[in-house]
């Protein structure tokens, strides 16, 4: 990068941190509203459930798979335009209580750069906000033909002792996401997600469809990221309390802690280890509830 383009960059550092200190405090409790409403409701759906949901987990229960978080009863081979859009619908307020925490320092940047420009902040940030959650949703969408698909796949499996290959499904997938957590992608990804100001300076677009199209490239760049922790999600239980906050804990600190590549080593070696265990047999699976 030549010297204009830094200097370029510190002047629009600098001008985003001063109008950091305009945007209104509501700004930042609306943030923080919606993250605890989408956590209460992903919690009360988890709690109501009767039976973890996953592929590891359900085993060859495919009369219950793991579509079932969205309505009780409903097949996991269901295939229904209704069960889609349910599981769609809750798979997007779940990402909003795991990712929204971690989105917000890109919010608020989001947010002080529009109000640089324009008096009206809030429009154009909601619109930012959904263009990111957009693409949270079309994995959801993704996740739930996958899953359908392995619940119909596991049905012909149910002879066999869940006992044997369900800690070989979660541990392969732990060992996977081990080993994505050392890849280039996750590298640039990752780099773009703890970037808010290089991102809101290098792809700024005007007005409100130019807000979703960050939205969106910003959720590319994060899905990039963190869709190989979610795939151990998918495996281990989507309604799992345990792995949920685990995994949001673990979205934040690559995110925000300091030292991010010390970090993401560290989350790749302990899962890694983690799936070697797990298959071996060496314990149970843990956190299933």
């Amino acid at each position: 990068m030549g010297v204009s383009a830094l200097q370029s960059l510190r002047s629009a550092y600098l001008r985003l941190r001063l109008s950091l200190h305009t945007l209104p405090l509501s700004m930042l409790g609306t943030l923080i509203g919606v993250t605890i409403a989408a956590w209460a409701l992903t919690l009360y759906q988890a709690i109501s459930m009767d039976v973890p949901v996953g592929v590891a987990m359900r085993g060859g229960m495919a009369a219950e798979g793991m579509a079932g978080m969205a309505m009780d009863g409903m097949s996991g081979a269901d295939w229904s335009l209704e069960g889609l859009a349910v599981f769609v619908a809750l798979w997007t307020v779940m990402m909003v209580a795991m990712m929204l925490p971690g989105a917000t320092p890109m919010i608020l940047i989001f947010a002080s750069a529009q109000a640089r420009r324009d008096r009206l902040v809030a429009i154009p940030t909601w619109i930012f906000i959904a263009g990111y959650f957009v693409i949270w949703a079309a994995a959801g969408l993704l996740v739930y033909l996958v899953v359908n698909a392995a619940t119909d796949f596991a049905g012909r499996f149910v002879a066999l002792d869940r006992a044997i290959w369900a800690p070989l499904v979660l541990g392969a997938t732990l060992v996977v996401a081990g080993l994505y957590q050392f890849t280039p992608l996750k590298r640039v990804c990752l780099r773009h997600c703890r970037s808010p100001l290089a991102f809101v300076a290098q792809h700024w677009r005007e007005g409100r469809i130019g807000a979703l199209k960050m939205g969106m490239h910003h959720g590319l760049y994060c899905l990039g990221c963190c869709w190989a922790l979610f795939s151990v999600l998918v495996a281990a239980g989507t309604m799992s309390i345990a792995w949920m906050l685990l995994l949001t804990l673990i979205v934040f600190a690559e995110k925000l802690f300091p030292q991010a590549a010390h970090t993401s080593t560290a989350i790749g070696l302990a899962f890694i280890a983690l799936g070697l265990v797990i298959a071996g047999g060496v314990i149970e699976v843990p956190w299933h509830a």
